[in-house]
C-alpha cells in the first residue's frame, strides 16, 4: 500500500512538472490540472479505505464532482477562446 502512495505521489509531481513546463496550449494546460486531481481522487479513496472513520467516506465523490465540474468550466474557456481568437494559444491571449 506504501508503495502505492509513493508512485501516486510521484505521478503528482509529474504532473505538476509538466503543467509549470506547458507554455503552449491552453487544452493541456487544462489536461495537467485534471490529471492531478485524478490523481489526487485516486489518493483520497486509498486513505478512506484504510481510515477507519465514516465521516470522511463522501470526500472522494466531492472531490470528483468538484474536478468534473471545474473540467467543464476550463473545455468551455477553451471553447469560447477558440472561437474568439482561432486557437488556444497561450502566447496570444492577453491575461493582463
Amino acid at each position: 500500500m506504501e508503495l502505492m502512495k509513493t508512485v501516486l505521489a510521484v505521478a503528482i509531481m509529474t504532473a505538476l512538472l509538466s503543467l509549470s513546463m506547458q507554455h503552449k496550449h491552453l487544452m493541456l494546460a487544462l489536461m495537467c490540472i485534471e490529471t492531478m486531481m485524478l490523481l489526487l481522487f485516486m489518493l483520497l479513496v486509498i486513505y478512506t479505505s484504510t481510515s477507519l472513520t465514516l465521516s470522511q467516506t463522501p470526500m472522494p465523490i466531492i472531490l470528483l464532482t468538484i474536478s468534473v465540474c471545474g473540467a467543464a468550466v476550463g473545455l468551455s474557456l477553451v471553447v469560447a477562446i477558440t472561437r474568439t481568437h482561432g486557437n488556444d494559444f497561450l502566447k496570444n491571449l492577453n491575461l493582463l
